[in-house]
């Protein structure tokens, strides 16, 4: 941010009124870190005042309870006598307590969602920290940075928690929605649960900078993303150059299986993606799903060919009447843990339109519309040079 003019100028006024010491600050700035210097000490906004012991008095709660709550969240261990919490901390652990205490949630489960609720925050953070933390490598986009830490003007910072509620609420209803469906069916199949890997990826890990590494990381997570939700689906997790995903309609799973193959071959930055597939019940708990099914749509996915899609007996038996799609048998493999299976390779049938393609690249074209415009509308192009 050096040279930043006004931003600059603001930003160093603001950490001065903190009473951040001026080397700390200096520091930040030769580095150009100030924005995330300002987050680190603005972000919060609560003053760290409690240690274990008046946490304990507060709540109710043990000292061992509110350390596995606290490492369930993804925090360390607060130390004895240690300012560790804030006043909304403890009127949050008060409110788990009395959760727990009232018999409505157990404690495991209340532990359980305490662990999705901290990872999935811990992700959401890293992302934020490193986009801003990118703007300011990216000429015209520091001082937007920079405004986006200061202001409350409908910048992404400020305006942050509204969008992360409004998103849970969503996904709340989506989830309550989708399991709905699942128990007011007759049918008995189960969910299709499908993986997706970059072949060759701990190859090129040897062979590229981490810069371009992530890039390509980067870049298959926005095309599993794209194209499962495209389909219906639900992606579980990344796993670096993995996606795990499920689809309640095995018609749409292999959609997006061929989808993904296929659109993996068309990105010149990535290698063949190989899928797996299988249909049947599932374990779901803390967002994550377990189960032979799962195991048997991994162990297919690691005999897949680049750029094929491999599904089990069970998931062809499902689409043998859909004329959308082709198999061919596998030889028997006898698979670790469940032995010995015939698979098939799908593929799409040579008369058959993709249904998923023109969506995808309908959402993609807006998505760049919006991005420019917006981009255009601060005075920068694409790549974030000054028009």
């Amino acid at each position: 941010m050096s040279g930043s003019g006004g931003p600059d100028e603001q930003l160093v006024a603001i950490l001065e009124a903190m009473g951040v010491a001026p080397e700390e600050i200096r520091r930040a700035q030769a580095e150009d870190l100030l924005v995330l210097l300002v987050m680190e000490r603005l972000v919060l906004g609560q003053e760290l005042r409690h240690d274990l012991e008046a946490a304990c008095d507060a709540t109710g709660l043990p000292r061992e309870e509110i350390r596995h709550i606290w490492r369930s969240l993804g925090f360390p261990d607060p130390m004895p006598g240690e300012s560790t919490f804030s006043d909304v901390d403890l009127v949050n652990l008060a409110g788990v307590a009395e959760l727990m205490h009232s018999g409505v949630v157990s404690p495991e489960v209340t532990y359980g969602m305490t662990r999705v609720i901290g990872s999935s925050m811990a992700r959401i953070a890293s992302a934020l920290v490193d986009a801003v933390g990118a703007a300011g490598d990216r000429p015209g986009q520091t001082d937007i940075a920079a405004e986006g830490v200061m202001d409350g003007t409908g910048t992404f910072l400020p305006m942050f928690p509204a969008v992360l509620e409004q998103v849970w609420r969503r996904h709340v209803q989506v989830a309550a929605r989708r399991r709905l469906l699942r128990d007011e069916s007759e049918d008995a199949r189960g969910v299709v649960v499908g993986f997706a890997d970059l072949v060759g990826f701990t190859a090129l890990a040897q062979q590229v900078s981490g810069e371009e590494l992530a890039a390509v990381v980067d870049e298959f997570e926005r095309l599993a993303y794209d194209i499962v939700v495209a389909g219906g689906g639900r992606v579980v997790k990344m796993i670096g150059d993995e996606v795990m995903f499920v689809v309640e309609d095995p018609a749409m799973a292999a959609e997006i299986a061929v989808g993904l193959a296929d659109a993996s071959r068309d990105a010149a930055t990535l290698s063949d993606v190989r899928v797996g597939m299988a249909i049947g019940p599932v374990v779901e708990r803390e967002g994550d799903v377990f189960g032979t099914t799962v195991n048997l749509a991994s162990r297919a996915t690691s005999i897949a060919y680049p750029g094929t899609v491999v599904v089990s007996p069970e998931l062809r038996e499902a689409l043998a009447d859909d004329p959308a799609f082709a198999f061919r048998a596998m030889r028997p493999r006898f698979l670790k843990n469940l032995g010995r299976v015939t698979l098939s390779v799908l593929r799409r049938s040579d008369e058959a339109p993709s249904t998923i393609r023109e969506a995808i690249d309908e959402r993609r074209r807006q998505m760049r519309a919006t991005v420019r415009e917006r981009l255009a509308s601060r005075g920068v192009d694409d790549d974030g040079l000054p028009l």
